[in-house]
Formats: C-alpha cells, structure tokens, sequence
C-alpha cells in the first residue's frame, strides 16, 4: 500500500472517530442553548411577578395610610402630600395608582365591597340554605371591620362627606352589592324559607341599612372588641326571624 493511500485510510478513519463526537458536542450546545432561553424566560416572568408584588404592597400601604389620615383629618381637610408622608412614598408616586384625592377615598370603600362580593361568590354557594348565606354575610360584612375602627369610619362617615362621590363612583359596586343580597332572599322565597310578601330588593336596603348603623354607632363610640361579632349574631337573629314565613 503507498504512503499516500496509508494517509488517506488514517484520516478517513479519524474523521469517522470525531463524528459521534461532533455531534453529542452540538446536542450538548442546543441544549445548553436551550436552557438558556428557558432560564432567561423564568428570570423575566420572576422579575415582572416581583414588580407587580412590589406595586401591589406600595398600593397597600397608600390605602392603610389613607385610612387613617382621612379618620384623623376628615375628607376635604385632607391633602394628598399627607397620605404619601404618612405611606412613606413621595408626593408623585400616589398619582400612579390614584388620579385624585376622590379616587383615592372611593378605592377604599369599593375594595371592601369588592372582597364582600368575592366572598358572596365562592364561599355562599357552598352553604345549603338562604338563612345560612344571609347570615354568612352579615358575618363577614362586620367581620371586615372588627379591630378597623379607623376604616369603619372612612366606609360610614367620610365617605358621605362627599355626595357626588357616592352618586358617580361608589354607586355601581354598592348596587351590585344590594343586588347580591336580594339574590339571596329571592333564593330563600323560591325555597319557602322567606315569606313572599316581602320585596327582595327592599329586604336587601334593610339588611344593608342595620349593618351601616351598627358599623356607624361602633366606629363612634368606643369601638369595643368583639362587640361587633355579637352584634352580627343578633342582627342575623332578627332580621331572619322578621323574614320568617308566617
């Protein structure tokens, strides 16, 4: 065999010997690549959960500090550069989350409705009747404000400091909220547990109307712990028995 076909066979022999190489050493690189991108893709979506996460709290925090400067100051006594100094932010930063003063106060009564209307739809369908679920929210509507004083002031007194608030910005929530209750005693009626007499509507004003007192009275007063627990217990007692078939 010549020299040169001695050297042909050898290269062709080390060129088969690298190909498997090669080629477990271009998977190896697609995968590395790959997982690179999946990484970079899961660092993206932590850092934009994380600012959210970060929005949500500074939001928080502007409403709680909101909370007690609008009970410690009343509505139009109250500037914007006192709830930042009191949520520790600047001035600016509480107009990237509220366009005004108004909407800052009216966010504060719609998230408490808000979590009485989540709580109507997840946790009511799970009790079996409509006493149960009038009952619940009667619960849960005090239940929010138990230790709040400051907040059961805001949502009771400070609110209605301002009418057009209530007329232009408060009404939609609040009206879902009545309507979620009359849904309840229009449940009980079809059910022979409420008496048919009554309007659904009118039974759902009423049950608002005595939770807005006895919220009203105890944010006044001395606020005392756990009298708001008794007092849901008792108003559920006369309200159901008033709705009591006869």
């Amino acid at each position: 065999m010549s020299e040169s076909s001695l050297s042909l066979r050898r290269a062709g022999r080390a060129a088969n010997g690298r190909k498997p190489k090669d080629s477990a050493d271009a998977a190896r690189s697609g995968g590395s690549a790959a997982r690179t991108r999946e990484d970079a893709a899961r660092e993206r979506e932590e850092r934009t959960a994380a600012k959210k996460r970060r929005s949500r709290d500074k939001r928080d925090r502007i409403l709680k500090a909101a909370v007690k400067v609008f009970a410690r100051n009343g509505f139009h006594a109250t500037r914007v550069s006192e709830v930042a100094k009191a949520a520790g932010v600047a001035d600016g930063t509480i107009y990237l989350y509220f366009k005004s003063k108004e909407e800052l106060l009216v966010s504060l009564f719609e998230d408490r409705v808000s979590k009485l209307l989540a709580f109507m739809m997840d946790s009511l369908p799970k009790l079996s009747s409509a006493p149960e679920r009038l009952r619940a929210v009667i619960d849960m509507q005090l239940g929010l404000l138990e230790g709040e004083r400051d907040l059961a002031e805001v949502v009771t007194v400070i609110i209605r400091q301002s009418t057009r608030l209530m007329k232009e910005f408060a009404a939609p929530k609040f009206l879902a909220y009545l309507d979620a209750i009359a849904k309840i005693v229009q449940e009980g009626q079809a059910a022979g547990d409420f008496r048919q007499d009554i309007s659904p509507h009118i039974a759902a004003r009423a049950v608002f109307g005595a939770l807005d007192g006895i919220t009203l009275t105890w944010a006044l007063g001395r606020a005392e712990q756990g009298a708001l627990a008794r007092a849901a217990t008792q108003l559920a007692d006369v309200l159901l028995r008033g709705l009591a078939p006869t």
